[in-house]
């Protein structure tokens, strides 16, 4: 098996867990196999002293196809 592994950025205004899902499922969209993963980063903007957005740099991990061409 091989396996490639790409680094996306997902935002969220409810939640860290909110802000990684919105990245997988973007993925998941266009990326069939995906196996595993890892939060590199997370990160916040803050409007009037509160979190307005947190953002989660994530790297996911996915089995790359045996076929070539359909």
């Amino acid at each position: 098996m091989v396996e490639k592994t790409i680094e996306l950025t997902g935002a969220s205004a409810n939640s860290i867990e909110d802000a990684v899902n919105i990245a997988l499922a973007r993925a998941a969209v266009t990326i069939d196999g995906i196996r595993h993963v890892h939060i590199e980063d997370i990160a916040a903007s803050v409007e009037n002293g509160a979190v307005a957005t947190w953002r989660v740099r994530i790297r996911i991990t996915f089995a790359v196809q045996d076929r070539l061409h359909e």
